[in-house]
């Protein structure tokens, strides 16, 4: 169950602002600008380990990170991700690692994908484990996927999304959080299941939205190995430095721009 203070956020119709999070400095001032939910997301693997993608990321990493951000933002709600590798083998192995991180400092874990691991997050949930699902792209089955791809263009991939999103209700997870799915989709789903929904790159009637904390400040310039020229940002990127006098007044108006249903754009949408 959430605390009461996001069911009274959500009863309300305000949006939630969550922001990805890595360290004690930046989680104190994430915390400082108002940032409702702190991510302690495996895209440290990309933004701080620079790989070209999640799957390196180990749950020492986890515990870690997830330890540093607790904290820089004690009286934070902090999610924090289960790498690859890290539940989908037992249920029994998912709940000790989630537990691991709990014990770090967070207050929920997420998990990637539908299908069977509907039943994991139960599992989580009947152990009083809080859980976030993660449906539409899942980083973690970014070779399975072909690369950084849309999900839910097809009716039948829409369907899938779709039932995987109602049974991941049904199990008790507390958010779903839709990444690169059509906007239209995520709405379409925001309002048929109970469950609060966080989009990126899915449009802005979800309940609330995250960024990766490097596009928001516009400092992600592609893996370690490659010259930033390479690089071309997401769609659903925004940077809020540009226009703001610090790193913190940045964070700041991200919260707002979430809060007055102003980002995610179109253009940040699918």
């Amino acid at each position: 169950m959430l605390p009461s203070s996001f069911e009274q956020l959500i009863a309300s119709g305000e949006k939630i602002a969550m922001l990805t999070c890595y360290d004690a400095t930046f989680a104190k001032l994430s915390a400082a600008a108002g940032v409702d939910i702190l991510l302690v997301g495996d895209s440290l693997g990309m933004v701080v380990q620079g790989a070209e993608n999640t799957l390196q990321v180990t749950m020492q990493d986890m515990i870690y990170h997830t330890r540093c951000v607790a904290a820089g933002a004690p009286d934070t709600f902090i999610i924090a991700d289960l790498p690859y590798g890290s539940y989908e083998h037992s249920l029994e192995e998912a709940y000790q690692n989630a537990q691991k991180l709990i014990k770090a400092g967070a207050h929920m874990v997420k998990l990637e994908g539908g299908g069977e691991i509907v039943n994991t997050a139960r599992y989580l949930v009947d152990h009083n484990i809080r859980v976030c699902a993660h449906l539409g792209f899942t980083p973690q089955a970014v070779q399975q996927l072909g690369g950084y791809k849309i999900q839910g263009k097809t009716e039948e991939s829409a369907q899938k999304i779709t039932q995987d999103a109602i049974n991941m209700s049904m199990a008790g997870v507390d958010f779903i959080l839709f990444e690169m799915v059509p906007a239209i989709l995520a709405k379409q789903i925001t309002e048929k299941v109970g469950t609060p929904t966080i989009g990126i790159g899915a449009g802005v009637d979800c309940s609330g939205q995250v960024l990766v904390l490097q596009d928001l400040l516009g400092i992600y310039t592609g893996t370690a190995n490659k010259h930033p020229s390479e690089y071309k940002a997401p769609r659903f990127a925004q940077n809020f430095l540009k226009d703001a006098p610090g790193i913190q007044q940045a964070i700041a108006n991200y919260v707002q721009a979430v809060k007055n249903k102003t980002f995610p754009a179109i253009q940040h949408s699918y």
